[in-house]
């Protein structure tokens, strides 16, 4: 060994960013997916947004994992549970009701069952929340405000199934319907 050369100590492994202390409490920074005060692209959104930000997303994407014989792999599995977590903590009692069960190992599988909950029957989802929409009364809500947001509401779940509600569309419902008067 060369005299002039001094041995490094190893230096310290850094926590992954997933175990930072500003994501304990998940739900404070993703809301609940409860298909009614947060949609589900809404609540996609947030989650990308935080599973890149604490370099998560290869748990939800398709990227595989490392194969279990590889050292890294058990690191992966420490944080595949831990974004599984985030998702089932961030679920509708109903939802997870949905998701959670014993196929569902991996934040991956958790992701993909919720895109299939949503996505899959779009057709039927949207007629449904067509025929919500145009039914609709002012009548049924406890405030125009209420109403307004109920609107709102649905215009944004049409928009998960992609029938989006156009700006004038939506001014039009909330337009008082008069009432026809029949000429005959």
């Amino acid at each position: 060994m060369n005299k002039d050369a001094v041995e490094q100590p190893p230096k310290p492994q850094s926590l992954h960013p997933a175990y930072s202390y500003s994501v304990t409490n998940i739900q404070s920074k993703i809301r609940t997916l409860d298909r009614t005060n947060v949609t589900y692209s809404q609540w996609i959104r947030l989650f990308r947004l935080h599973a890149v930000a604490y370099k998560v997303m290869d748990h939800i994407d398709s990227t595989a994992p490392p194969a279990s014989s590889s050292a890294e792999y058990e690191a992966w599995k420490e944080i595949d549970a831990l974004v599984l977590q985030w998702i089932f903590s961030t679920l509708s009692d109903a939802l997870l009701k949905r998701v959670m069960d014993s196929s569902t190992a991996t934040a991956h599988a958790a992701w993909s069952k919720l895109e299939k909950i949503y996505l899959s029957n779009k057709k039927a989802r949207a007629a449904s929340l067509e025929t919500k929409f145009c039914n609709l009364s002012l009548s049924a809500c406890s405030s125009v405000e209420a109403y307004c947001q109920q609107l709102t509401d649905l215009a944004n779940q049409l928009a998960d199934v992609d029938v989006p509600v156009t700006e004038s569309r939506l001014v039009l419902q909330l337009t008082p319907k008069k009432t026809l008067i029949p000429l005959f």
